[in-house]
Order: structure tokens, then C-alpha cells, then sequence
């Protein structure tokens, strides 16, 4: 499959924390987790400016999201926020890190839509 994102970043997050997985070439991939306060947030943007992130999707579920796609569009992260239905994988992934690892692989081929999420004006 062809790979559209060389360095991208799949979030899974919840209530209190949050998994990324980055991965930085072809073969090489990094796994982090962060508690969803600011802090935290400013600590992963930090991580994706320093790997040069060229995208980032996460789950839309409830609105855990609504925090950290506020942040990323403020420091001009490129992020996605996709429908968790659509990137429900195979049966018995139920762990954070392969979720976050299955988001990114599918960031990665070009596989996920982003939700329509209107700007802020």
C-alpha cells in the first residue's frame, strides 16, 4: 500500500489520558501516553513539532476531542478528527496502544476521512 504520510500520529483518547503513536519512517514507530490536561497537550504538540508530524487523526468519541483539536488548531498542528465507526479494526484490537497504532496506520495509507468540523468564526 502506498504511503502517503511518512511521519504521522494516531491519538486514542479518553477521559484522563491519552496514546499517540508516531511513526517517524517506513519502519520505526514511538508510543507515548499523556494525561488530556494542558499540559500534557502542550507536551504532545511539543512531540509532534520535534518529529516533524506532517498529520495526526484521532477518534471523535464524546468530546474528549474537542480540547486537543482546540489546541492542535492553535498551534497549527495538521489534525484530523475521524468518526470512530469508520476506523473500527479487527475484532480483539481493544488495547490503547493498538488503537492508537491502528489509527495511525490508517493516517498513514490515506485510509480515514475527516469529520466536517466547521472553523471557528
Amino acid at each position: 500500500m502506498e504511503v502517503l504520510y511518512k511521519r504521522c500520529c494516531g491519538i486514542d483518547i479518553h477521559k484522563n489520558m491519552m496514546v499517540a503513536c508516531i511513526f517517524t519512517s517506513v519502519r520505526k514507530k514511538e508510543i507515548r501516553q499523556f494525561s488530556t490536561m494542558t499540559e500534557d497537550i502542550l507536551q504532545l504538540v511539543s512531540w509532534l513539532k520535534e518529529t516533524d508530524c506532517e498529520m495526526a487523526a484521532m477518534e471523535s468519541t464524546g468530546s474528549y476531542w474537542k480540547p486537543v483539536y482546540n489546541i492542535f488548531e492553535e498551534e497549527q498542528i495538521p489534525i484530523m478528527v475521524v468518526n470512530a465507526q469508520h476506523i473500527k479494526g479487527v475484532p480483539g484490537r481493544k488495547t490503547d496502544v493498538k488503537d492508537a497504532e491502528w489509527i495511525a496506520d490508517l493516517v498513514r495509507h490515506g485510509l480515514v476521512k475527516a469529520s466536517y468540523i466547521p472553523n471557528r468564526d
